[in-house]
């Protein structure tokens, strides 16, 4: 059977996609205890996903936005990965910058330790699209547009997506300098 490059290569980006979700679920956890929530998105719920990116560019006047939303377009795929904010209940723990879980919770902050495991699990996610030699980029964009189209349960208050792509040229990277950069 011969394929055309870019269905190779697409099925590459999913097959990379998967492995991530794995690396993000089996990524060290505080305590051993198990919070991140991982996702990918293609076809329609990707376009969702750029529109809702879009019209926090406009709401905002932020214009990484748009530029990320387009990378995203231009993407295979993308893997979201959140974090339940449940904090451990340690009385004298501090890190989220409260003097207890309990004065955290009131505060309405995340906990540091759920927030650390997150960036974990993104690292090891991320070290596999590498490992595989595909092109990707962490957006809190997409993070926050992910959240506002209610793509995790309602705990997760902070998630980043990883979009995939196969190009010649990162997209990612290569992107115009008259818009800013996060």
């Amino acid at each position: 059977m011969i394929y055309k490059s870019e269905d190779a290569e697409k099925r590459s980006a999913f097959a990379v996609a998967d492995k991530m979700v794995a690396a993000a679920k089996t990524a060290p956890k505080g305590c051993g205890e198990d919070k991140v929530v991982s996702l990918i998105l293609d076809g329609n719920d990707k376009d969702i996903l750029c529109a809702h990116m879009r019209d926090i560019a406009k709401e905002t006047g932020a214009d990484f936005f748009n530029r990320d939303a387009n990378n995203v377009d231009n993407s295979h795929c993308i893997v979201m990965i959140g974090v339940i904010n449940d904090p451990l209940g340690l009385d004298n723990c501090g890190m989220c910058g409260f003097e207890n879980c309990g004065e955290m919770a009131k505060a309405g902050a995340n906990c540091a330790f759920n927030v650390t495991d997150l960036g974990i699990a993104v690292g090891s996610a991320v070290s596999i699209a590498a490992d595989n030699r595909i092109d990707n980029r962490v957006l809190f964009s997409a993070g926050q547009a992910a959240l506002r189209m209610g793509c995790f349960p309602s705990k997760v208050r902070v998630c980043f997506g990883i979009p995939l792509s196969t190009s010649s040229k990162s997209i990612y990277f290569d992107r115009d300098p008259d818009n800013v950069m996060v």
